[in-house]
């Protein structure tokens, strides 16, 4: 079972006193088209690799396109021990739709 938050609650806790730190699993090319403020950038091919630069004992909401490669990336930080990580349900895609229009939806 994978932990999830969906983007009107991320919102919220984005405006909060006490925001969750962000993971952008995207490729370079698709951060460039839609973003969020504050990533980490990490793309989903290097995580295994990289994924030492993050804070464990951090909140993390991970974010893709639509979910899917940030659940697998959420998934994966939970068996490196992160207890704190979430998938953002319907990724960018679904933040544009349910929180901000003006966002580029790809």
């Amino acid at each position: 079972m994978i932990p999830e938050v969906d983007p009107p609650s991320l919102r919220a806790e984005l405006d909060g006193p006490n925001p969750p730190r962000l993971l952008d699993v995207r490729e370079a090319d698709e951060l460039a088209v839609s973003r969020l403020d504050d990533v980490v950038h990490i793309p989903l091919g290097e995580l295994p690799a990289r994924f030492r630069e993050l804070d464990p004992a951090a909140d993390w909401v991970v974010v893709c396109r639509v979910g899917g490669r940030s659940g697998q990336a959420t998934g994966f930080l939970l068996g490196q021990g992160f207890s704190k990580v979430r998938n953002l349900v319907g990724g960018m895609n679904g933040y544009a739709e349910r929180v901000d229009p003006t966002m580029t939806r790809y």
